[in-house]
């Protein structure tokens, strides 16, 4: 029961974050599904089922807000086809430690990256 009520929180707190910022939940899910037990590939996994209504329901509303461009939407997305399935194959090659790592490593290219701009728009 109380996970359930974790996945719960998390979810709702994912979601603000989504419709707030247009973060991925990965960007949440992983880590913490990562702290509540699983390992890296299954919380990474995991992460990805659980962003699709989250994609749904936020490209939804962006739409109809008009800030959805559709034709880049449709290449990048295609793109990312190919590219995960290299991706999967990498992350079940890697030690689960060096994957933990590199997780690490984006999020901080992540804060990074957006302390830059809110810098450069101050």
């Amino acid at each position: 029961m109380l996970e359930l009520m974790l996945a719960v929180v998390l979810g709702l707190v994912a979601g603000v974050l989504a419709g707030l910022f247009g973060v991925g939940g990965g960007i949440l899910f992983v880590p913490t599904l990562v702290l509540l037990g699983l390992d890296q590939v299954d919380a990474e996994a995991t992460s990805l089922l659980a962003i699709l209504p989250v994609v749904a329901a936020g490209t939804w509303r962006q739409h109809r807000y008009g800030n959805v461009r559709w034709p880049q939407a449709i290449v990048i997305g295609c793109a990312a086809v190919g590219g995960v399935e290299f991706g999967v194959a990498a992350a079940k090659s890697l030690p689960e430690q060096t994957l933990q790592r590199l997780f690490g490593v984006l999020m901080l290219a992540v804060a990074a990256q957006l302390a830059w701009r809110a810098r450069r728009l101050s």
